[in-house]
């Protein structure tokens, strides 16, 4: 890979963006990293130990304006990978809810990450080249009985970026969905599910999931599901009905099923 290739990598201060910023970093990536807290300064002086330059801009891609913002500091340089990862969770059922936690979680996950894409995405359409990773889940084949609004938006981005790829055949530009399951992250912390089971269960490690999805950009495969346990859990998505489907996400996110 010729050396000075950029990557933009979104929600990199922790967990799966973090380690998909590594995996760019290891492969010869200069990088522009982004997150809606200052920690993107420390990840950025790591990352800088792998001999590449680490640009990290504090946006908060919720809003036009954050996106705006990393465009800004990209400038005219082309984008030559795009891992679209920001993303907020929300624990708890629907109505009990502050609302502009919801709005919060609608506008990252989905209104910023397709004001970037399609920003970018333009960018690489022109020149015929460029590769797009998107992060969607596992949650977004299941209605998310207790994180109803994340799991909506993880189909969403699932869907969208089929369609996207779809779109761009024969462009010179790939899609890829990353559809990772329950990973060690703070996703659960900050999402206050900390007292549900899937909060307090063994999960996949951060770094191995974003290797499988970086590896999966670079092939320019359309998705990867990582770990087998998950690729069994969405074979058996597709073929369940969607109130069973409900009825068990209930079990695994409702507050208080912690350890039960």
């Amino acid at each position: 890979m010729p050396a000075n290739q950029l990557a933009v990598v979104t929600g990199a201060s922790t967990g799966i963006g973090l380690e998909l910023a590594r995996c760019c970093a290891q492969a010869g990536f200069n990088l522009v990293i982004a997150a809606d807290e200052p920690a993107i300064e420390r990840v950025a002086v790591d990352l800088r130990r792998l001999g590449v330059n680490v640009e990290p801009v504090e946006a908060d891609l919720a809003t036009a304006e954050g996106v705006d913002k990393l465009c800004a500091v990209v400038g005219d340089r082309q984008i030559d990978a795009l891992l679209a990862n920001a993303g907020v969770g929300l624990g708890k059922a629907f109505l009990d809810q502050d609302f502009q936690r919801v709005r919060r979680i609608i506008d990252t996950n989905i209104t910023g990450t397709l004001y970037l894409i399609h920003r970018a995405g333009n960018e690489m359409l022109r020149r015929q080249s460029g590769r797009i990773l998107i992060t969607g889940s596992i949650a977004g084949f299941t209605p998310g009985s207790f994180q109803a609004v994340y799991n909506a938006s993880k189909a969403f981005l699932d869907s969208f970026s089929f369609a996207l790829r779809e779109e761009l055949r024969d462009s010179g530009v790939t899609v890829t969905c990353l559809m990772p399951g329950a990973t060690e992250t703070e996703f659960f912390r900050r999402a206050e599910m900390m007292d549900t089971k899937v909060g307090t269960e063994k999960k996949d490690g951060a770094y191995d999931v974003a290797k499988a999805g970086f590896d999966a950009m670079q092939r320019g495969d359309a998705d990867i599901v990582t770990g087998l346990k998950n690729k069994i859990q969405t074979a058996v998505a597709n073929v369940t009905p969607n109130e069973m489907l409900a009825k068990q996400h209930r079990k695994m996110a409702e507050p208080g099923t912690a350890n039960h």
